[in-house]
């Protein structure tokens, strides 16, 4: 056969499947957009310490803070205000012991706190708080040791009961037990059921790794935990294993579950986000946060895409509700 010839000048035809024709300008980029979030998808994470009379920088997250019980006020008022989902309330006491007895205490930092952000913002935001011994005891693990020095799961447990009646009494509206220990959804929703509080919530931290990430949130608690908590949080090796954690919960009564963190454990949210049929959390974690924020500030990277690219990420990966320390400044990108 004699070879084509194509004389000069005659168009030569190209794909007629052109994806990048969507692509062309902002408007259609965004009418075809995939993944998106809104304000009401993400939840800002608080720490309230103790005798402070300002609040105080945390180094190692620019920009996050251990607010006052004033400062934290406004910062609640200020997530109503820009259509957050909630804030995650989190309370540094200036005084330990191996119970974590601050913990329970009507009077302590994070029932007050509780208190507090309820009274200045009503039902317009779901309050939520940790409910979690790490912040309270002198040894830093999530719950009471034994006499060999391990944590005890089940004399935990009736901590925790404790701790969420005191959270419901202080008007919280949904409680968020991280600790990981065994059964602790299914007692949780038993003690406040019995009491009268059968509308609080459960944000149950289901699938929570031991994972290397952490390091500045335990800066931000002022933790004291010496050792680490893989004897409880789960291996980072194993995803079939969050998915269990999470069906669990869901069968002990929990409302949402969540994954923790975000970022490393993607196709753990995803096979979560498969697996139950209630809405699915995940926690943008501190040395996530930490590790954008070092980036951006030696210019290697677009700080704003950044912090987008990772919410957006997150939520592609079937998370329905994001906890992260941007919330407030991606509501305002959103706007």
């Amino acid at each position: 056969m004699a070879d084509l010839h194509v004389p000069s000048g005659t168009p030569v035809p190209g794909p007629s499947v052109r994806p990048r024709r969507l692509r062309a300008t902002p408007a259609l980029r965004r009418m075809v957009a995939e993944t998106t979030f809104e304000a009401r998808q993400l939840v800002l994470p608080l720490f309230v310490r103790e005798g402070l009379d300002e609040p105080r920088p945390i180094d190692s997250m620019p920009g996050v803070v251990q607010h006052t019980r004033d400062s934290a006020k406004r910062a609640v008022a200020e997530a109503a205000e820009l259509g957050l989902g909630g804030v995650m309330l989190f309370g540094i006491p200036e005084r330990k012991d191996a119970s974590g007895s601050g913990g329970l205490d009507p009077a302590g930092i994070l029932n007050v706190a509780i208190a507090d952000a309820v009274a200045e913002v009503g039902e317009d935001l779901t309050v939520m708080s940790d409910l979690c011994l790490d912040e309270f005891t002198d040894h830093g693990h999530c719950g009471v040791l034994d006499e060999r020095g391990r944590v005890d799961n089940d004399a935990t447990l009736a901590v925790y009961a404790e701790m969420a009646r005191a959270q419901a009494d202080a008007g919280v509206h949904m409680v968020g037990p991280s600790g990981m220990m065994d059964g602790q959804v299914a007692v949780i929703r038993d003690a406040l059921d019995v009491v009268g509080h059968p509308d609080v919530s459960i944000l149950a931290y289901s699938a929570k790794y031991s994972s290397a990430f952490y390091g500045p949130f335990r800066e931000a608690v002022d933790s004291s935990l010496s050792g680490d908590r893989r004897t409880y949080q789960q291996d980072p090796a194993n995803a079939l294993e969050g998915v269990r954690e999470a069906l669990l919960d869901v069968e002990q009564g929990a409302d949402i579950v969540m994954v923790k963190p975000a970022m490393a454990y993607l196709d753990v949210v995803r096979q979560v986000r498969d697996a139950v049929d209630v809405p699915v959390a995940a926690y943008n974690i501190s040395g996530e946060y930490a590790m954008v924020e070092a980036a951006a500030a030696h210019g290697w990277i677009d700080r704003e895409a950044a912090i987008l690219e990772t919410l957006t990420s997150i939520r592609r990966a079937g998370a329905d509700i994001i906890l992260t320390y941007w919330a407030a400044e991606a509501a305002r990108l959103r706007r």
